[in-house]
């Protein structure tokens, strides 16, 4: 049963509660007994983060959070304590909690934020799920808090974990053109539209990257158009989200090794995810604003016709690109989708991208690598936005430079750089593919994580999700 959010302006008697409180709370006499007073006094000493009063009818959670003098990494603790207080209830068999504040900084809203997230799991494919978290209602009773935020809380989390769905699932329930169909689905049910080109479609628009990449498969490609356009929308020109929708990635013949690698390559589409994501936490929520969302999805397979080092494309622009590296797959079918974000004359285009392993060892897992020739008031903007969800963006740089890495002898230019500056080079081949305001995000890092951390869970993430919908709708403040 999916998690969900409630609103109360009370706290109810004999249910099950998490109160937050900071280090140096001193617990009122007409809500505690003296023993129990006592033993919160000796934890609070003992600085625990956690402490647990059993009232047999129910139990009490006093959840421990110190004040920030940055208050994003405030929040940040909440959501990590909303990630330790899920592993208690679990372990309790509790299936409703009702959040309470004495801290009076909406903390509860972070609390639920990271309880939330913490509470997903896939199980779709287990036979026996008699160890599923037993957790279904999380209800906020703080009175700084509105119930509109909490019922727009529901809808961003909910993206967040459909994009966690879509990235988990397994490529053999998941080709090109069952992730299409996913895609319609969800639309239909959270309010935007779905145009599903088919192969024909691809050939005839001559995207040359997309065809490349889907040579060695059996299964066809699909390209995404995927359309939030509210009648009362703010904007003139559209806000255009670009995700890698690589279903499955073997590296073509430039195959990749199994272990920590194609093994977990059904998440090479977490881009694609995370725009599906967020535009289902747009439409559920009524957000004013007209966004289009362009996914290419193929797998990238070493079949007969396989695509091949030394092979040059010709792509949608009609630029040539000579392939040294079939592995270097994702920005083919993202400079196709690129160039064609151009026809709709946007204000910004964003994509997403599980685009480079340079980039994940450049910053590992705690940020996502952002190159970006849009305005630097955007810049901030966007870097503002990922602050407040802690989806933090490092910044690396376009210099003309990096251009000489992709220079070819044959072609207009290459698919590789050298062994240098991938992640930048990488970003550098698909800016050639742009003439609009643009942000690039490799979260090759963040996407998918198989050892799991914290309230961001195992495997995939949700990644981007939230930094798209807080980046978005701060346009509108």
């Amino acid at each position: 049963m999916p998690t969900q959010l409630k609103y109360n302006t009370r706290l109810s008697k004999n249910i099950d509660t998490a109160i937050i409180i900071g280090p140096d709370y001193e617990a009122p006499a007409e809500e505690f007994s003296p023993a129990e007073k006592e033993y919160i006094g000796q934890q609070l000493t003992h600085k625990s983060k956690l402490i647990l009063l059993n009232r047999y009818t129910h139990r009490l959670y006093l959840v421990v959070v110190a004040a920030k003098p940055n208050v994003a990494l405030y929040h940040e603790d909440l959501r990590k304590a909303g990630y330790t207080l899920q592993k208690h209830l679990k372990e309790g068999k509790v299936v409703e909690i009702q959040l309470a504040d004495r801290t009076f900084s909406k903390a509860a809203y972070y609390l639920a934020e990271g309880l939330f997230l913490s509470n997903y799991e896939f199980n779709k494919h287990k036979t026996d799920k008699s160890e599923a978290s037993p957790l279904h209602t999380i209800t906020l009773t703080d009175g700084t808090i509105s119930e509109k935020e909490v019922l727009e809380l529901q809808e961003i989390l909910s993206g967040v974990c459909l994009a966690r769905d879509l990235v988990n699932e397994p490529h053999n329930f998941q080709s090109a053109e069952q992730f299409s169909e996913r895609i319609v689905a969800i639309g239909e049910e959270a309010g935007f539209s779905t145009e599903v080109l088919n192969q024909l479609q691809i050939q005839a628009l001559k995207m040359g990257g997309l065809l490349a990449v889907n040579q060695g498969s059996l299964d066809p490609a699909t390209f995404n158009i995927l359309e939030y356009k509210p009648e009362n929308a703010k904007n003139t020109k559209p806000y255009i989200l670009v995700g890698k929708g690589v279903v499955y990635d073997t590296g073509g013949l430039s195959l990749k090794p199994t272990p920590n690698s194609m093994d977990w390559m059904k998440s090479d589409m977490a881009g694609a995810a995370a725009v599906i994501g967020a535009f289902y936490a747009l439409a559920k929520n009524n957000i004013p604003l007209h966004v289009i969302g362009l996914i290419p999805a193929t797998d990238n397979r070493p079949g007969g016709r396989a695509f091949a080092p030394g092979d040059v494309i010709t792509m949608f622009n009609q630029k040539t690109v000579e392939v040294l590296n079939t592995d270097a797959e994702g920005r083919l079918i993202l400079g196709d989708a690129l160039a064609f974000a151009q026809k709709y004359n946007p204000e910004l285009v964003i994509d997403l991208a599980t685009l480079t392993g340079s980039a994940a060892r450049a910053i590992g897992k705690e940020g996502l690598v952002m190159m970006s020739n849009a305005p630097e008031e955007t810049v901030q903007a966007f870097k503002k936005a990922g602050d407040k969800v802690h989806e933090r963006l490092v910044e690396f740089p376009l210099w003309d430079e990096y251009q000489k890495h992709l220079e070819s002898d044959i072609a207009d230019i290459k698919n590789l750089g050298g062994a240098d500056a991938g992640a930048i080079s990488a970003g550098k081949f698909l800016e050639y593919f742009t003439d609009y305001p643009w942000i690039h995000l490799d979260i090759a890092g963040t996407a998918y994580i198989p050892t799991g951390d914290n309230y961001r869970g195992k495997n995939g993430t949700g990644s981007g999700v939230r930094l798209l919908y807080t980046y978005l709708t701060s346009l509108l403040a």
